[in-house]
């Protein structure tokens, strides 16, 4: 009995030996860390660096409830749908749908119109609408007339969303490390290298946050495009039956005008040749038949005066 008595008090004292060497250890090392961190400080660049590296490797290896389960993360997706619907009226079905969507807490985000023909109007909208809406309006907007196609999208971002969320809360540390370890920079070449990578940190933490909000933009608004025509319409047919009083009272006075202008262009074309015809007739009625019949009564009056002589 005293022999195990013995033995179970030397293995007491031996594990609290081991025990006390090993937090002896431990603080040694958290006391060397402690005491080189304002050496970091006073050394600029390797000091930041150094400061870089054991804020990354802290928190795994000091974080509280680090093999606790974590709760599992929302589910983040990113929705589109394009839709094609014939209406009757296009310009009314658009109104109608702008309604809709602001009734249902979302907005227009683009909007076209055009006219296709002398009757017909197409229109095409982008809405972005809440998730929580996003399948009842889809069910509406499809009913609003004759639907032609119909082409709906989802995409899963969650790990795109949780990466983001925690690469932006590690920068903001990093950011909050190098403005602390500024603080306490007390030459200008160390306050010159932390500024550079300040900037450096600090543009990367805004690239981060624009890529989160657009996500969160994306994943909280859904995005539908919808596409409005009206039908085509026949062509009027053509009236075959006869003409009416008006027409041939407009055919009659085509055809009038236009022999008044074929007898025009005769009358141009023969004017000069009257002309012509005109002098020589007033040649011969002025000049030549006087001067013909004068000498016809002059060779008369010779003739008469020798014929008494012969006798």
């Amino acid at each position: 009995m005293r022999a195990r008595h013995r033995f179970a008090a030397v293995l007491l004292v031996t594990s609290l030996a081991l025990a006390g060497c090993g937090a002896s250890d431990g603080k040694s090392a958290s006391g060397e860390r402690a005491a080189a961190a304002p050496e970091a400080a006073k050394g600029g660049a390797p000091g930041w660096a150094a400061d870089a590296a054991s804020g990354a490797a802290g928190p795994k290896a000091g974080a509280p409830g680090a093999g606790a389960r974590q709760p599992l993360p929302a589910t983040h997706v990113i929705r589109t749908a394009d839709l094609a619907v014939e209406v009757k009226d296009a310009t009314r079905a658009l109104a109608e749908a702008r309604t809709a969507v602001e009734g249902a807490g979302g907005h227009v985000a683009d909007e076209s119109t055009e006219r296709v023909g002398p009757a017909r109007v197409e229109s095409t909208l982008v809405l972005r609408v809440p998730q929580e809406q996003y399948a009842s309006l889809l069910a509406r907007l499809s009913g609003a007339g004759k639907l032609l196609s119909r082409k709906a999208d989802a995409k899963d971002v969650t790990d795109q969303v949780v990466d983001v969320e925690s690469r932006v809360a590690t920068q903001r540390a990093s950011v909050a490390r190098v403005r602390a370890l500024m603080d306490r920079a007390a030459e200008l070449s160390d306050v010159v290298a932390l500024e550079g990578e300040l900037s450096r940190r600090q543009a990367e933490l805004e690239s981060l946050l624009a890529r989160q909000a657009s996500l969160k933009d994306r994943t909280a608004m859904a995005t539908i495009t919808l596409r409005l025509s009206e039908p085509e319409r026949p062509e009027q047919p053509v009236d075959e039956g006869g003409p009416g009083f008006l027409d041939a009272l407009s055919g009659g006075w085509d055809a009038l005008g236009s022999t008044a202008r074929w007898v025009a262009v005769v009358v141009a074309a023969v004017l000069p040749f009257g002309a012509v015809l005109a002098v020589l007739y007033a040649v011969w009625r002025w000049l030549l038949r006087p001067l013909r019949a004068r000498r016809a009564a002059a060779g008369s009056g010779s003739s008469s005066a020798q014929a008494p002589g012969r006798d």
